[in-house]
């Protein structure tokens, strides 16, 4: 696309649309300038891709996909090149479903074990956090896909995250906070960025420019499209003075009229307008170029998991030489999850799993198994107990 010559022949309004989703996953679409729809959808522990019912909740039912191990296992394994094979997968489910674009990696700072999103962010430490990021990165865009790094800035905790203030220092914050989003952007050029819901020293991540412009652009060099995270936006023409690109979910005129009415009021210049249109354009020319038609393979994806969740395990402590277990041992599984297995988080990472498999039943045989409790009772229930635990004689 000559993207430039598109954006001279947009009106004010087509621009400010451009601007906002066209809905809850879709960017907008003009059919009279050659500018195509494109598609993004959650990730990096599996493809939650929904095709009727939306939303970002994870209770609406998604597409059958691979459930990979989180961020937080995977960085356990210390592999950089596992983090990028399991990228180059990823973008492959990507491209069957025709996605543009993956919503990840997470590479924030774990800093509460009350965080809702540890879980999808890879480390407390800054370098690892960083490097297997840059790499999934990788991974997902050699495959003609977009990766979303997110939640940029200081996304580190639950409470009140649409409206909480990180207060950091300005050492901490470039060399704990940031260093995982700077290096991810210098060695993998990521497609974009997402704008966390939270303030930044005082100012909204969505309306920050030195976040956005002074930092992550002047400073990084970064190229791409920042978008909000969903639901992000607070005031959308001072989002765009800052520096942040697409408002999503779209679906609504909300914010392309508060960009028209900034315009022409003097608030908001043309020209940082038609710079944000460009970056979203220029999202949707990737995304256009690096689309072609493939065939999913889940059981691929599903041997790739497995292999995934292998070389990230990590024995803490071996007490007694407990490990590996002798021949013969007696073996007891405890609790419901060896049947029903927790084994993802919920929300936008709730993935419709297309292959599962269980503790119990790939346990090898002379394993025993005891309920031990019920998942949904809020006491101990004693009979259960005793079932578990052998009487001492």
């Amino acid at each position: 696309m000559d993207i430039k010559a598109i954006v001279s022949e947009m009106t004010l309004e087509e621009k400010a649309a451009a601007c906002s989703g066209f809905d809850f996953w879709h960017t907008r679409g003009f059919e009279r300038l050659g500018v195509p729809s494109v598609m993004m959808t959650d990730g990096p522990s599996g493809l939650r891709k929904q095709e009727d019912a939306v939303d970002h909740l994870g209770i609406a039912v998604s597409v059958p996909a691979v459930c990979f191990p989180s961020s937080a296992a995977v960085a356990s394994s210390f592999d950089v090149e596992l983090a990028r094979e399991l990228g180059e997968e990823l973008g492959e489910e990507c491209q069957a479903e025709n996605v543009a674009m993956l919503l990840g990696p997470g590479v924030n700072i774990k800093r509460s074990p009350l965080c809702g999103r540890n879980f999808e962010y890879f480390s407390e430490d800054p370098v690892v956090a960083g490097e297997m990021g840059a790499s999934l990165v990788q991974g997902i865009q050699s495959r003609g896909v977009g990766a979303c790094v997110k939640h940029y800035a200081c996304n580190n905790q639950e409470t009140a995250r649409m409206a909480s203030d990180s207060v950091v220092d300005e050492r901490t914050f470039h060399e704990v906070y940031l260093a995982p989003f700077e290096t991810v952007v210098k060695k993998a050029q990521p497609w974009s960025m997402m704008c966390a819901y939270n303030k930044v020293n005082g100012t909204y991540a969505a309306e920050h420019r030195e976040l956005l412009t002074e930092i992550l652009r002047e400073s990084w060099g970064f190229d791409g499209m920042v978008v909000t995270d969903w639901g992000a936006v607070k005031d959308r023409a001072l989002g765009i003075t800052a520096g942040l690109d697409l408002e999503m979910p779209g679906g609504n005129d909300r914010g392309t009229k508060r960009i028209i009415a900034a315009v022409e009021a003097g608030e908001l210049s043309e020209e940082a307008l038609d710079l944000a249109v460009s970056n979203v354009l220029s999202f949707v020319e990737k995304a256009s170029a690096g689309h072609r038609e493939t065939e999913r393979d889940l059981d691929r994806g599903y041997r790739l998991a497995v292999q995934v969740a292998e070389r990230s395990a990590v024995l803490l402590k071996n007490d007694a030489a407990a490990l590996p277990l002798a021949e013969g041992a007696s073996v007891a599984f405890i609790g419901d999850f060896a049947r029903n297995p927790r084994y993802q988080g919920s929300g936008s990472s709730h993935v419709n799993s297309a292959h599962r498999s269980f503790p119990l039943d790939e346990a090898p045989a002379g394993v025993t198994f005891a309920q031990g409790y019920r998942a949904e009772d809020e006491e101990p229930d004693e009979a259960l107990i005793a079932e578990a635990v052998p009487r001492r004689r």
